[in-house]
């Protein structure tokens, strides 16, 4: 069955550097690849009751603006040859980021949403913008990997994921990692910030659980001591050279509170790796 992807993107160069490492992520792959524009229009907010109508003068021209940034776009993905694995639609809607990505999701049955981690207008001194953190947080249909500003494709050889250990695994929930793993002969690296002295029957439960989910692939156990849970996980990732992070979205557990804005951004400013976000099926 061919892999469904779906692209946001706002034409910006952030967008497009996504859009290059997955065509590159999948490119073994049969893909069925959409690339979606979430546009808005002069003079309406998306949280109004007042909607435009098609044939308005502001509508019309966010639609030609947006299509005519897809012209643009397929133009430069000719440059980098065809790929007979991968099969490109376009849509452009009317609608929040957020919403059209739902929507794009539900009709297309979409696997995976793959994006930058800012816009056009995001700033140089933020890694995560508000529409990734949002789209992170909020779309638990199919995981979202964020890929970071001037971040090139290269073979994912280990991919961090850090855990608690507090909350049980589910075989499902770890299908995206562990296929990207097998694809590529990708070491997992496990990792544990510890708090307590020892873990926990419930986490040494946990982690027994996770081993088993993981013996078909490659992986290892480490843990961090004295230390708090993002600046552990930077220190690690840049010592290693690592080239992913993936973490299973547990609304508003350990993954929630790692994608608060602060913390984010004193994660992911220097390491500039590609972070997953898994999704919490329970």
């Amino acid at each position: 069955m061919d892999k469904r992807i779906l692209l946001p993107t706002d034409f910006s160069k952030n967008a497009l550097n996504a859009i290059r490492y997955a065509l590159g992520l999948y490119g073994n792959q049969r893909c069925d690849i959409c690339f979606l524009n979430a546009y808005q229009v002069h003079g309406y907010s998306i949280d109004s009751m007042m909607v435009p109508e098609p044939g308005e003068k502001f509508y019309e021209a966010a639609r030609k603006k947006s299509e005519e940034g897809f012209e643009k776009l397929m133009e430069i993905l000719k440059l980098h040859g065809k790929n007979e694995n991968h099969t490109y639609h376009t849509i452009s809607t009317y609608n929040s980021l957020l919403y059209a990505i739902k929507n794009t999701i539900a009709k297309k049955d979409i696997d995976i949403v793959i994006m930058g981690t800012k816009g056009a207008t995001g700033s140089d001194t933020i890694l995560f913008g508000t529409n990734t953190v949002d789209v992170m947080e909020k779309i638990t249909e199919c995981p979202v990997m964020a890929i970071p500003e001037h971040t090139t494709f290269v073979l994912p050889k280990e991919i961090v994921f850090p855990t608690d250990y507090v909350t049980g695994f589910k075989r499902r929930e770890l299908n995206h990692l562990k296929e990207i793993s097998k694809l590529y002969g990708s070491f997992i690296r496990v990792l544990h910030i510890k708090e307590d002295a020892e873990l926990s029957r419930i986490q040494e439960s946990n982690k027994i659980l996770l081993e088993a989910i993981l013996e078909d692939v490659n992986h290892s156990f480490h843990v961090l001591n004295d230390i708090k849970v993002h600046k552990g996980i930077a220190a690690f990732i840049e010592s290693r050279g690592s080239d992913m992070i993936a973490f299973v979205n547990r609304k508003h557990r350990f993954f929630g509170s790692m994608l608060s804005k602060p913390l984010v951004k004193q994660l992911g400013y220097h390491s500039r790796i590609p972070v997953l976000a898994l999704n919490d099926y329970s």
